[in-house]
């Protein structure tokens, strides 16, 4: 079979990245059946297990030690989920990736990019998404959204940690603009839709 079609969605939080991606699995399930929709970390027993540890841990870990669990978490993912649907055809839809190691732990809490590189190497050297969409949104108006709900430990950071996420996701869309397409999501939520219709489209047929 050809190979599949994996795409990614990034955002920094509160910019309604979860929200979007439930409506491009909606809008692709209308045309094809092969979706697969997944998340990182997660998608697995083992990998969501490893997400519980990070998510909801009361003292952060080091933030290399952090880097280290979320690639152990991704290469069981790639292994049992990713991989295999890709192989099979289907169209792979996770909620955060790479990208989001990048942007968190590296613009978040300083790990050198160089060292998240090696990783990346290492565990999906030939897995790579073929489209990255990427939500932005001022971190002030994206922490308004949140509002006072349960967060988890990441949500939970100050907001120049998250100043650091967005602009560390930016930089990397620069680099990489054929692959990673920021979405505005100051936009009316029409308009994000059209957006991603269009991108989905691009990518898809």
């Amino acid at each position: 079979m050809n190979k599949g079609i994996f795409i990614t969605f990034e955002g920094v939080d509160g910019a309604g990245k979860s929200t979007q991606l439930d409506y491009a699995v909606k809008y692709l399930n209308e045309s094809r059946q092969d979706i697969v929709q997944t998340r990182e970390p997660g998608g697995t027993p083992l990998s969501e297990k490893l997400r519980q540890l990070m998510l909801n841990a009361t003292d952060a870990a080091d933030p290399e030690t952090e880097v280290l669990l979320m690639f152990a978490a991704r290469k069981e993912h790639i292994n049992r989920v990713i991989a295999p649907a890709l192989d099979a055809g289907s169209v792979v839809i996770c909620d955060r990736f790479t990208d989001a190691t990048f942007a968190y732990q590296g613009g978040g809490s300083g790990v050198n990019a160089s060292r998240i590189e090696v990783l990346e190497h290492w565990v999906h050297k030939d897995v790579q998404p073929d489209l990255t969409l990427f939500f932005d949104l001022p971190v002030s108006v994206a922490q308004r959204r949140l509002g006072h709900r349960d967060k988890d430990r990441f949500e939970s950071e100050a907001l120049d940690f998250h100043e650091r996420v967005r602009h560390a996701y930016l930089s990397r869309a620069k680099r990489d603009p054929e692959r990673i397409k920021i979405i505005d999501s100051s936009l009316s939520k029409g308009k994000i839709r059209e957006l991603v219709r269009h991108e989905l489209d691009v990518v898809c047929n």
